[in-house]
C-alpha cells in the first residue's frame, strides 16, 4: 500500500455581482501538510462571466486569480505572504471575503501526490 497523506482543498469561485449571489468556478487551491505543499491552478470561463456580466472585468478577474497563484508559489510572486509557510499561506486564500473571486468551503481527501491532485481537482471541478 502506497503512503498516501491528507490534504485540504477550496474551489475559488467567481462573483461577478456580489449583491446577485451568482457565481462559477475558476480554480481550486490545495494544501497538504505533510508534504509543506500548497498550489493553486485556475481556468477563467470568459463565456460563463460574459453571461453573468456583461460589463465584468475580465482583466482584473484574471489578475485576481494569478494573484492566488502567485501566492502559493512563494517568493517575490507572493508579496506580503513571501515569508509564511504554506499552511499559513492557504488559510489566508480561504478566508471569506466579498470580492469578485472568493474561496469556497475546504473540503479533504487523501493522496500521493498534491500537485497531481491540483489538476485532477480542476479538471474534474472547474474545467
Amino acid at each position: 500500500m502506497t503512503d498516501r497523506d491528507v490534504f485540504e482543498y477550496a474551489l475559488l469561485r467567481v462573483v461577478p455581482r456580489v449583491e446577485r449571489g451568482e457565481c462559477f468556478n475558476a480554480g481550486v487551491v490545495v494544501y497538504c501538510r505533510a508534504r509543506s505543499f500548497v498550489g493553486a491552478r485556475t481556468h477563467l470561463d470568459e463565456g460563463k462571466l460574459s453571461v453573468l456580466d456583461p460589463a465584468a472585468d475580465v482583466a482584473g478577474v484574471r489578475a485576481a486569480l494569478r494573484a492566488v497563484e502567485g501566492v502559493c508559489l512563494g517568493g517575490d510572486a507572493a508579496g506580503q505572504a513571501a515569508p509564511d509557510d504554506a499552511g499559513r499561506r492557504f488559510r489566508w486564500l480561504i478566508a471569506p471575503r466579498s470580492t469578485v473571486v472568493q474561496p469556497g468551503p475546504v473540503h479533504t481527501g487523501l493522496t500521493t501526490d498534491p500537485e497531481a491532485e491540483v489538476e485532477r481537482l480542476l479538471d474534474l471541478l472547474v474545467r
